[in-house]
């Protein structure tokens, strides 16, 4: 085995487009090679954007006992116990600044706002987009007809959503400052704001487990990603995999990019990288992922 490959002690692996696809199922042949992957002595686990209780299912169904990084990095968190090892959440001001600017602009459309506190999802009205956002799943947000009473808790994430775009974009200048972290996305047919902490982020998250709970260093860690979030956990790690489903920004952000979702780009990457025991190419010699000889 080569000695970049017996370096690697941790597996970082995103879920959504990595290795959950779009029916919300992890194929067999990535769960298999993940196993092999822990049988020679490579401890892996999840970074998602996703809530601890959505993410635990795809964490416990690859066999992770370590600690779960969820909410793009602001929570650290053992599937065992529930343990919390790192939280990061939003400071109370932040929480209220979104709430009063959403006083302050003049709607258009629909428009509803999520807390997420210890793992709950508080909400301001199941409206159009809440409801559009919660079809097909086993999430049971709770309604409170003034969350300016939760401002005081520790709230992990808040999120604005509309079927107005104009409106989210809008809000998004007003809150932009150093105090938050902000992201506008597409979901369906609504557009949604979300607001973490401003040193949130999956970089982070991965470098405080591995260091600072394991006791490991940056060569020692391969993480495989496929979005935007994913790019500083790819920049930290000392093999970062792009799959070969991520937008361009991400693929060259990455030291090595492998097949899409659809064709096991997670397995492939796990062979290529921590199963193969011939010489592994150095990982700074990418190629064009159309190009690249993946065998």
């Amino acid at each position: 085995m080569s000695e970049m490959a017996t370096a690697i002690r941790l597996l970082v692996l995103d879920l959504d487009g990595t290795i959950v696809d779009e029916s919300n199922r992890i194929r067999d042949s990535v769960t298999n090679a993940i196993q092999s992957a822990q049988r020679r002595g490579v401890a892996v686990t999840t970074a998602t954007g996703r809530r601890y209780q959505s993410s635990l299912p795809a964490h416990e169904a690859i066999g992770s006992t370590l600690p779960l990084i969820c909410y793009e990095g602001a929570q650290i968190r053992e599937p065992n116990t529930g343990f919390v090892h790192r939280h990061w959440p939003l400071e109370p001001r932040v929480t209220t600044q979104i709430l009063d600017q959403m006083e302050n602009l003049s709607l258009s459309g629909r428009v509803s706002v999520h807390f997420y506190v210890q793992d709950n999802v508080y909400v301001s009205h199941l409206d159009g987009p809440s409801l559009e956002y919660f079809a097909g799943s086993t999430v049971e947000p709770i309604v409170v007809s003034d969350l300016r009473q939760l401002v005081n808790r520790a709230t992990t994430k808040v999120m604005v959503l509309s079927d107005d775009a104009e409106v989210i974009e809008r809000l998004s200048s007003q809150v932009k400052n150093s105090h938050s972290r902000t992201q506008v996305k597409q979901y369906k047919s609504i557009t949604l704001l979300e607001a973490f902490h401003p040193a949130v982020n999956k970089r982070l998250a991965v470098s405080y487990l591995a260091e600072e709970i394991m006791g490991l260093r940056p060569e020692n860690v391969m993480a495989v990603g496929d979005d935007f979030t994913d790019i500083e956990m790819l920049q930290y790690a000392e093999i970062g995999v792009a799959m070969g489903n991520a937008p361009a920004t991400v693929k060259a952000s990455a030291d090595w990019v492998t097949t899409s979702i659809e064709k096991d780009g997670v397995a492939t990457a796990i062979e290529r990288w921590i199963l193969d025991d011939l010489a592994k190419p150095q990982k700074d010699s990418v190629a064009d992922p159309q190009l690249r000889d993946l065998s």
